[in-house]
């Protein structure tokens, strides 16, 4: 994906018609989607104690940024809702499990409610998990 400072980025903030979007490889080197599989990997073991699937399939992961150098990575996400009791149980899950990630030294995991979370960013599969397909 191409941006002014040309980082590695998915953006799924505006994403309201289809569910999660499979991560860009295009134009990547190898390093840099061995980090993106990594991390999906990782957020894809970070479940809402009160819901029975993870938060990446949830569709509460709106932004994976990683620096040029490969040792920043910045995470936009939400919640299902903005007084989650378990929002911060939650945000440390991911935040740890990303910082595991070797050769990163950043990793900043940002709360954010704009656009709000709706059912529609959800996965088939987590649709089909919560008995909504």
């Amino acid at each position: 994906m191409d941006n002014e400072n040309s980082n590695d980025m998915i953006d799924n903030s505006s994403n309201n018609d289809t569910a999660q979007q499979p991560l860009s490889t295009e134009g990547q080197e190898g390093g840099t989607t061995a980090i993106y599989d990594k991390v999906v990997e990782l957020l894809k073991t970070v479940y809402d104690p009160e819901i029975p699937v993870n938060v990446y399939d949830l569709g509460l992961i709106y932004r994976i940024e990683l620096s040029d150098d490969m040792t920043q990575l910045d995470v936009d996400m939400t919640m299902t809702a903005p007084s989650c009791p378990m929002a911060d149980f939650i945000l440390e899950d991911v935040r740890q499990k990303l910082e595991s990630i070797e050769g990163l030294k950043t990793v900043n995991v940002n709360l954010v409610f704009e656009p709000e979370w709706d059912k529609d960013m959800m996965s088939d599969e987590a649709k089909l998990e919560l008995g909504m397909l």
